[in-house]
């Protein structure tokens, strides 16, 4: 199984992009999904999760309201839809998956997730 985000780059402060990670092989409905995010200096942070199904979904605080997760199985993809971008959000963009997720659990955690894409760089400026 291999996760290929895409969608980065640079944008001004309060616009929008949208980052897309494609999953290969086989039963990407049973994976729970997640977005996390490393800035210069710091450690990965949790973004944005969402379950299996993508019924349920969570957040960082610092996000809420302003980023929204989702996923379509049918093209193995997850979606995090970026609005009202900040300078602080500027940061390497991470997407993850969990293959032993439970039902309608969003683990936020990186270590409940196994599987991870290469990042793609996120870039706000002011």
């Amino acid at each position: 199984v291999q996760l290929q985000a895409s969608g980065g780059g640079s944008a001004q402060a309060g616009a929008s992009l949208r980052l897309s990670c494609a999953a290969s092989g086989p039963n990407f409905g049973r994976a729970a999904m997640a977005w996390f995010r490393q800035a210069p200096g710091k450690g990965r942070e949790f973004v944005a999760a969402v379950s299996r199904s993508g019924l349920s979904t969570d957040y960082a605080d610092s996000v809420k309201g302003r980023f929204t997760i989702s996923r379509d199985n049918d093209r193995k993809t997850v979606y995090l839809q970026m609005h009202n971008l900040e300078p602080e959000d500027t940061a390497v963009y991470y997407c993850a998956a969990d293959y032993n997720a439970i039902v309608g659990r969003v683990p936020t955690v990186a270590t409940a997730y196994e599987v991870w894409g290469q990042g793609t760089q996120v870039t706000v400026s002011s």
